[in-house]
């Protein structure tokens, strides 16, 4: 990350300064070179409310100890502590945030199709294999950061029920999701995810506070149209939908019900840790490694009916998972595995990937800002595959909407987007107002 700009001071636009004397140092007159000393004198020092809450808040941008100096400087002289690149700063750290989760999604759609390629018969496999490994890496990861200091003792001390919380949420999830995808159409599903938009904006205004303003409400059904206009052109998804019923189709919009309060749930994580460490915010990995664990035990405890969802039965999973595990690394005499294990391998790592700059992006910004990115990435996906991509085969057609709904996709998070109108003066907002 980018050090803080440096610190300037602008004159205060507070009106009912509040006065305050102080004494000023005794200067001696030798010490300055004079015949003779001068005369102790008692100036009046100029300091506002403002100035406190300029102090306060260049502190939170600065937290070190030249910053607090500034800051005091700048409000003795009666000036308030600010920077002009501050917002800009944070504006283009969500930018190339949000940049990240779009390539990384788009990666992350074309690897999976491309990993159940030699994969084919054993997709159940290649999720748990995921699960499992996830777990690992993070906490790897996190470990290393906690040796290299980044990671502390307080961090790591958290209360654990929000993180379990987080692990039950993302098990039963994936598990909702799984037993209507064996069931719902490709183009469906899809379709169906924009329901995450929905859910995401009404749990942030009721456990979050927040307000959004009308552009941002139209935004996302833009987003939201956008998609279905991308996905369903063509495509047959209303004769679809309409053959497998209402179970099926509600219990998807369920997992995606699940999936938002996750994802909201981890940014109360994110906004509680900032007020109760003294570090300011709580590590990623510490979230993405608890979070992980966490749901690989409720996984486990889901097994059973999760492998029947796939159609391995239990008492055949162990041999599943012997030949899944032969497949991927592409050993033994099971044929048809060219491609592993290179191609699941890409697709664990960009996965991996695309969830710590998901999450990142959500520690910066807020859920909804993350869900739109990794909104973004489908309409690119699909064209992805219109290019000849290895192991694929005849490479697929664009849709006869996809420009439109490109089109529509792009106009509403252009408009989610749209600046807010700042009042003038000279004030410090938190990103979370």
């Amino acid at each position: 990350m980018a050090p803080p700009s440096p610190i300037t001071c602008r004159p205060s636009a507070a009106r009912h300064p509040l006065l305050l004397r102080a004494p000023a140092p005794r200067v001696d007159g030798p010490a300055l070179g004079l015949g003779r000393a001068l005369p102790p004198t008692r100036e009046p020092l100029v300091a506002t409310r403002a100035h406190v809450r300029g102090i306060v808040a260049a502190a939170r941008v600065w937290p070190n100890r030249t910053g607090r100096e500034e800051a005091a400087r700048c409000a003795a002289a009666g000036q308030v502590a600010g920077s002009a690149g501050v917002g800009r700063g944070a504006g283009m750290e969500v930018a190339l945030a949000s940049a990240a989760v779009v390539a990384m999604g788009t990666g992350n759609r074309v690897l999976y199709k491309l990993a159940l390629v030699p994969l084919r018969e054993y997709p159940f496999f290649l999720a748990q294999f995921a699960t499992v490994g996830y777990v690992v890496i993070y906490f790897s990861i996190l470990y290393l950061r906690y040796q290299a200091g980044i990671v502390n003792d307080e961090m790591l001390s958290l209360p654990q029920k929000p993180f379990l919380a987080v692990g039950i949420l993302e098990a039963f999830g994936a598990a909702s999701g799984m037993a209507a995808g064996a069931v719902l159409s490709g183009a469906s599903i899809p379709i169906l995810s924009q329901t995450y938009l929905v859910w995401q904006l009404l749990l942030s205004a009721i456990f979050l506070k927040r307000r959004y303003r009308i552009n941002q409400i139209t935004g996302c059904f833009l987003v939201a149209v956008g998609v279905v206009i991308t996905v369903a052109s063509g495509s047959g998804t209303g004769a679809s939908l309409k053959s497998t019923g209402i179970v099926w189709p509600l219990l998807m919009i369920l997992s995606f019900f699940l999936q938002a309060a996750d994802s909201v749930l981890k940014e109360t994580i994110f906004r509680d840790a900032s007020k109760k460490l003294k570090c300011g915010s709580v590590d990623l990995f510490v979230v993405n490694s608890y979070g992980s664990a966490y749901q690989a035990l409720f996984m486990c405890l889901l097994l059973p009916f999760l492998s029947k969802l796939w159609g391995v039965p239990f008492h055949l999973l162990p041999t599943y998972i012997k030949d899944g595990a032969a497949c991927f690394l592409n050993m033994g005499s099971i044929s048809g595995c060219e491609g592993a294990p290179l191609l699941p391998l890409l697709f664990v790592l960009v996965n991996m990937g695309f969830n710590i700059s998901l999450l990142h992006l959500l520690k910066i910004s807020s859920a909804v800002v993350s869900s739109l990115a990794s909104t973004f990435s489908v309409p690119l996906s699909i064209y992805a595959f219109t290019l000849p991509l290895p192991y694929i085969g005849v490479a697929s057609t664009l849709p006869p909407g996809f420009v439109a709904g490109a089109a529509v996709l792009t106009a509403g998070l252009l408009l989610y987007s749209l600046p807010q109108a700042q009042h003038s003066g000279n004030c410090f907002h938190n990103k979370n107002d």
